[in-house]
């Protein structure tokens, strides 16, 4: 029995219905570049991957009803959607806050049943949040707008649910990423309209695979840690005139840098260093994948990681001396791959994953070096997958 035949026939027995059922889907993501960018305008390289949250729902009036496994029912009442603040890091509240979304857009709304099954697991790195996100606006651009919600503002509806109701003050690339499918580079300089192009690009055509590896460590009390690197960034770019950092440069950095150094310490300084030259990196790797040049863009990759760990200092909380998952992975894959492939941090950082593009020869070894490390089942190989948010039947 497939997992769609699974996930009907459970959505059959909690909700009791035979006819009217449709079927959605939506991708987990990966980022491939430009770490911590995108919430400071700028530019990012991911990919939606062959990890996705399906959705078993049917139309009914007012209340959407969501149930997954693992988790206790949620009711939502469509004419109910002001953010409440006791509901802030809840599922409910990325619900509430994509409803609220859509209907402030203007398209149709309307309540239904809802059974999900997820891939795309928590705390994996691979954007659980934006794929769930992604899939209630998909559900309901096709029950009740005809698909026509642009996959743009699927991501948008996704970042304002997350930023404002969940209280997580994310940028757009993972919810973008989700939506659109495929690989992408997105230029985020205009967040009202990103500019976004699709890559075509065969990684295993090239003879190298995806690698994600979840290094187990804790998501606890991370949430200031996460914060504070937008808000240094931020701070840097309002010190500097700017309500961002895009459009800054090295030389406006360096001249300023005493300035920034003083008012804001040396962190900020060194994190919008980052940004800067992250900014421009994914954009050349973008464009080494265009070119089929996938040394250069393996380079950039390493450089990208290097400028994470040093300058943007998201691979551990400056808080734990005694819980580094993310940097023993880093340097147990760096003494393993060698000239084989290379590894960065993955996503946000300071605990969660790591990624690798490994040699495909030597993807199977390393999969097993992760496991004996992090526990079985904690590296994947992944697969780009095409097709972002859809509706199956």
């Amino acid at each position: 029995m497939s997992k769609i035949d699974k996930a009907v026939g459970i959505f059959k027995e909690i909700f009791n219905y035979d006819e009217g059922i449709q079927i959605y889907s939506a991708p987990g993501r990966s980022e491939i570049g430009g770490n911590h960018t995108d919430h400071q305008n700028g530019c990012v390289l991911a990919a939606a991957i062959n990890k996705e949250a399906i959705a078993v729902a049917a139309p009914k009036e007012k209340i959407v009803t969501v149930s997954s496994d693992g988790f206790d029912k949620i009711s939502i009442d469509i004419n109910s959607l002001d953010i409440r603040e006791n509901e802030k890091g809840s599922t409910a509240a990325l619900i509430r806050g994509v409803l609220s979304g859509i209907k402030a857009r203007g398209y149709s709304l309307g309540g239904f049943d809802a059974y999900i099954r997820s891939e795309v697991l928590i705390g994996k790195g691979l954007s659980s949040s934006a794929a769930f996100e992604t899939l209630i606006a998909t559900i309901i651009s096709g029950m009740y707008n005809d698909m026509r919600i642009p996959s743009i503002e699927v991501a948008q509806i996704g970042q304002y649910a997350e930023n404002e109701y969940f209280g997580k003050p994310c940028g757009l690339m993972d919810q973008a990423a989700c939506s659109l499918g495929g690989l992408v580079f997105i230029d985020f300089e205009n967040k009202a309209n990103p500019k976004t192009e699709k890559i075509e690009f065969d990684f295993e055509k090239a003879g190298y695979s995806i690698a994600i590896t979840d290094t187990h460590a804790s998501h606890a009390d991370l949430t200031d840690d996460y914060a504070k690197v937008p808000y240094e960034m931020t701070a840097v770019a309002n010190l500097l005139g700017k309500e961002k950092l895009r459009g800054i440069t090295q030389s406006d950095l360096y001249n300023k840098a005493m300035d920034i150094r003083t008012t804001l310490g040396d962190r900020a300084f060194l994190r919008a260093l980052h940004f800067v030259n992250e900014n421009e990196r994914a954009r050349e790797e973008a464009l080494a994948l265009k070119n089929n040049d996938i040394i250069g863009f393996l380079k950039l990759v390493k450089e990208s990681g290097d400028s994470s760990y040093k300058f943007l200092q998201n691979v551990y909380s400056p808080s734990s001396i005694t819980e580094q998952n993310i940097a023993v992975g880093i340097g147990i894959s760096e003494s393993f791959l060698k000239d084989n492939g290379v590894v960065r941090v993955h996503g946000g950082g300071f605990a969660g994953t790591i990624q690798a593009f490994v040699k495909t020869g030597k993807a199977e070894e390393y999969k097993q070096l992760m496991d004996l490390i992090f526990g079985d089942g904690s590296c994947e190989i992944l697969n780009i997958r095409n097709n972002g948010g859809t509706r199956i039947k």
